[in-house]
């Protein structure tokens, strides 16, 4: 029930870098080729997305597993806990 809107993979560039303060993958392969693309991630902004999760871990592509399901309930969690470190950010920046 979720619509699929136009979107485009691309790869990601110095560009990237410089303009967000987070580059996020969905598993280690992911992570793997943006630290190879994007090597000395000084800033430490390259991430997998469950690290703001309560179990750190790759997130099965559902193309492959067919587990649509289990991807929601996954990127739900990491957009859940990244959503949270960000508001605690916010929350250290006013003090």
């Amino acid at each position: 029930g979720i619509p699929l809107v136009p979107h485009r993979a691309r790869q990601v560039t110095w560009a990237d870098y410089e303009r967000f303060d987070y580059i996020i993958g969905m598993d280690s392969y992911n992570l793997r080729n943006m630290k190879r693309m994007l090597p000395n991630d000084t800033e430490n902004k390259i991430h997998l997305l469950l690290d703001w999760s309560d179990n750190p871990r790759d997130i099965a592509d559902p193309w492959y597993s067919g587990d649509f399901a289990t991807t929601f309930s996954e990127l739900a969690a990491g957009c859940s806990g990244l959503l949270a470190a960000l508001q605690q950010e916010k929350g250290k920046e006013k003090h």
